[in-house]
């Protein structure tokens, strides 16, 4: 049973299936834009990539909202959850795992899950306001620079709306005045619409149910 899903994914991947681990490994790290990526593992991983975005549909392509569809801004997501833990604390980690040194993994784990469990927090929230059919465009934002991220971006176009949004377990680690700034580097991109600005944490769940 321990094997079975990396086995899987070996016999899908072929004979260059270290490589496409390597990627996942990464993205799942928190290295998701192709540039870093190939900086670490020094050749060029475009057609990679676009078989695990296209045709093992394993990764998903997201461009800063209100970017240009050509931009080359591109960061790159698992899409699915389970993969995204394994690749972060198991795959990295088979030695231990093989070893049975289940304390590390787990002191790991907990060291970590602060940061991953937040990241599904995010996406879980953005699912959430897309089923609620408010908006036309949700998404995160980024600067060219990676120094200014906004974690969600949701657009009503129709009504001239736009939802500013930063997501975090510990809400009192977030700023709204910081939002506020960085939400001011987009805004020209939505002259007269109307903005709103809030700190989503697991106790604002229920009001998006």
């Amino acid at each position: 049973m321990l094997y079975e899903g990396r086995n899987v994914l070996i016999e899908e991947f072929g004979k260059e299936y270290g490589t496409y681990f390597s990627i996942l490994s990464l993205i799942a790290s928190g290295k998701t834009a192709r540039p870093e990526i190939e900086s670490i593992l020094e050749h060029n991983i475009g057609g990679y990539l676009d078989r695990l975005e296209n045709d093992f549909a394993i990764l998903s392509k997201h461009r800063p909202i209100g970017d240009k569809p050509n931009s080359k801004s591109v960061k790159y997501k698992i899409r699915d959850n389970f993969l995204n833990f394994w690749f972060r604390f198991i795959y990295k980690n088979m030695t231990a795992v093989e070893t049975e040194n289940f304390s590390y993994i787990k002191d790991l784990i907990e060291r970590d899950y602060d940061t991953f469990s937040g990241l599904m927090l995010e996406s879980m929230f953005r699912e959430m306001l897309a089923a609620s059919q408010n908006y036309n465009e949700i998404g995160s934002w980024w600067d060219r620079k990676g120094e200014n991220e906004i974690d969600i971006v949701a657009v009503n176009d129709m009504k001239k709306e736009i939802l500013f949004a930063e997501v975090k377990l510990n809400p009192k680690r977030a700023s709204l005045t910081a939002l506020e700034v960085k939400a001011a580097k987009l805004l020209p991109e939505y002259p007269g619409y109307k903005t709103d600005y809030v700190i989503l944490s697991t106790d604002d769940i229920g009001k998006y149910l």
